[in-house]
Order: structure tokens, then sequence, then C-alpha cells
């Protein structure tokens, strides 16, 4: 039962973990550009919003035209958000607290851990390229002009946490030990109830 819990509590921390990360990527704060004291520019992964008083948006509208940094963040989150998808699939039909492939235990402890492998990549890659792009936003911040300010925005911390929770939940799932003790202790108890059987029969 608490192997089935700690399961639970991986899926549940990746499944948070999923949604911090397509709340950031929506989010429009990645990076924050300030030029003078009133005119600031919030560039997210799909628009960039401007103004002084009065803030317009506006969509990306061309692919090539983007920055690299930006269309590599875009890619990677999006296929993180792809491999958690699939993973909270193979998760569900691996952990012990659903009836899938109840009739073959050894197969069902390696399902769950599959998709706490998917989580765990999925997490691993929104990590390295949330870092990579807050590195891109500081070498833009020491090439810039004095009265250009450059920082990051609440979205890469929203992201870095989605990533982080989602591999947590990725180890708690993937971990092989915690999937097959019940299976193994199963398979123990059933060898020590047919050897009790079988000497009682010569009793």
């Amino acid at each position: 039962m608490a192997n089935s819990g700690l399961q639970l509590l991986g899926f549940l921390l990746s499944l948070i973990g999923l949604a911090a990360t397509a709340a950031a990527t929506f989010m429009v704060e990645w990076k924050k550009q300030s030029h003078g004291k009133s005119h600031r520019i919030h560039e997210g992964l799909w628009m960039t919003c401007s103004g002084h008083e009065r803030t317009t948006c506006e969509y990306h509208h061309s692919l090539l035209k983007l920055p690299t940094e930006l269309q590599v963040t875009r890619a990677v989150i999006v296929l993180s958000m792809f491999l958690s998808t699939l993973a909270v699939l193979v998760s569900t039909v691996g952990m012990k607290c659903t009836h899938f492939m109840d009739a073959r235990p050894e197969s069902k402890s390696r399902t769950a851990m599959s998709g706490g492998i998917m989580f765990l990549v999925a997490g691993l890659l929104t990590i390295i390229v949330t870092s990579w792009y807050v590195r891109m936003i500081v070498k833009s911040f020491h090439e810039a002009h004095r009265l250009e300010s450059i920082e990051f925005g609440k979205a890469v911390f929203v992201s870095l946490a989605g990533g982080v929770l989602t591999m947590v939940g990725g180890v708690f799932l993937s971990c092989r030990r915690c999937s097959r003790s019940e299976v193994s202790e199963s398979i123990s108890g059933n060898h020590l109830f047919t050897s009790t059987s079988q000497k009682s029969n010569y009793v």
C-alpha cells in the first residue's frame, strides 16, 4: 500500500509539473525589456506585449524572424509537454491503483517505470532549455546599451518549478524496487503457501 501511495504521489507531482510547464509556456513574461523609464516590452514564447501606459500584444507570426533562443526554447518546451502527456497515459496503465494489466504484474510495473522515465526526461528537458534561455538573457544584458534594461521574467521561475516537479514525480514512478516489492512479496507468499501445503500432505 505504501508503494502504491508513493506512485500516486509521484504521478500527482508530475501532473502539477506538467500544468506549471504549460502555464509558463503561455505566459508573456519570459523576458522583460525597458527603454528609458516608461516604455516596457514583455516577450513570451508566442507573443510580445509593449507600450507605455497602454499595453498592446502581438503574436509572433513569422517563425524565421524569431531569435534563435526563442525558437529553441519553444520547440523543446512543446516536446517536453508532449512527452509528459504521453507519460500520463503510460503511467495510468502501470500504476498499482488502477486495474489495467492486473493479470500481468511484472509488465504492469515495467509500464509504470517507463512512464516515470518519460516524466524524468521531460522535466530534464524543461530545466535544461529554461536554464539555457536564462543564460542567453544574461548574455544579452551584458551586451545591451546602458539605457536599455533586459532581464528574465516570472515565466522562467514557473518553468523551472514545473521541470523540477516533473522530474521528482518521475523519480518516484520509475523506482523499480518500489514497483516490484509487492509483486515479489506476492510471489514469495504463494511459494511459501505452496511449500506448506506440500509438507502438510505428508503428515
